[in-house]
């Protein structure tokens, strides 16, 4: 058997000691982040995906939250001090993040965004987020991952 692929952002937490388990989904077809939860057997509320916003102001804002909820564009504005954001184009996201859609990580864009995290994060030991590459996924603990990058906590869910 082969050595398991590291992806870039593997390479950024094992420079900076940090310490994190992989899980892989290569053969399966999921690509949203409650896909992959359930081909990989975990609690989605602990898989976060991570989304790619512009402000009003032109500023990028990465938000990261729970696989089967929705962002609150108001609430995600508010928390980022910005009049209103909207979701970037797909086909923005690979040259401003160097991240394709399903394989965008917090970890290793091309430039730093400041990052949000749904608050729930800080309820669970460990998050699972992308890996940066479909079909890998990196679980960490919040406080491991903000050694890695700058985030803050907030509600940023629609609520039902």
């Amino acid at each position: 058997m082969g050595k398991e692929e590291k992806t870039n952002v593997m390479r950024i937490l094992d420079a900076k000691k940090i310490s994190y388990s992989t899980h892989t989904y290569l053969d399966s077809n999921a690509i949203s982040a409650e896909e992959v939860a359930a081909f990989l057997n975990i609690n989605p509320d602990k898989v976060f995906k991570t989304l790619v916003t512009v402000g009003k102001s032109n500023q990028h804002y990465v938000f990261m939250l729970p696989a089967k909820e929705e962002l609150d564009l108001k609430k995600a504005a508010k928390c980022v001090g910005e009049k209103s954001i909207e979701m970037i184009k797909s086909k923005e996201l690979l040259p401003l993040t160097g991240y394709i859609h399903g394989g965008c990580s917090p970890i290793g864009m091309k430039k730093f965004f400041i990052t949000t995290i749904h608050e729930t994060a800080k309820e669970f030991d460990t998050i699972c987020f992308s890996a940066g590459k479909i079909g890998y996924q990196i679980e960490t603990s919040t406080s491991e991952l903000e050694k890695v990058i700058k985030v803050s906590y907030s509600d940023i869910i629609v609520s039902n």
